[in-house]
């Protein structure tokens, strides 16, 4: 049997941090999908479709990870594309209270689809993509935080070039 995960997130941008986590989710599980959600209400610096591309840049020596973006509801997603588990982070114990009850809603809406929680390596665990962002656009280096190609997108995007 060949069991399949997700890791969703908006990632905006892709960090180290997620790529730790897809890398040991991608010795856990037969085949894992990096889906991107285009979640307007955030209000991404990056398009949809430039998160998937910096993604897929990011992550395309993984083996048997797959990247693409969705909308609609994460368990929907799961379901239609036959993915058994739903991935998630934990930084720190403040993540655990929003994963928990995400995790809870989801089983709610269907059985089908179970949530494993990774927590990162040590070196990722304060970093976020909020965090990336901000120190990118007031000038900081954030070259140990994300991949080479993210990094130019990102000070591109805040027009340092």
């Amino acid at each position: 049997m060949t069991v399949s995960a997700m890791y969703p997130g908006t990632f905006d941008p892709i960090t180290l941090g997620h790529e730790d986590l897809v890398r040991r989710a991608g010795r856990l599980f037969d085949k894992v999908v990096v889906a991107i959600a285009a979640n307007p209400s955030k209000e991404p610096m990056f398009t949809l479709d430039e998160r998937v591309g910096l993604a897929r840049t990011a992550m395309a020596d993984f083996k048997n990870v797959e990247v693409t973006g969705y909308e609609g509801l994460t368990v929907d997603f799961a379901r239609e594309h036959n993915l058994q588990v739903i991935v998630r982070g934990l930084r720190a114990i403040s993540d655990f209270e929003y994963e928990f009850q995400l995790a809870n809603m989801n089983r709610h809406l269907t059985d089908e689809v179970e949530t494993a929680f990774l927590t990162p390596t040590e070196t990722y665990t304060y970093i976020s993509s909020s965090l990336v962002r901000e120190i990118c656009t007031l000038g900081g280096d954030i070259s140990e935080f994300v991949s080479p190609g993210v990094k130019t997108a990102l000070m591109e995007r805040v027009g340092r070039t």
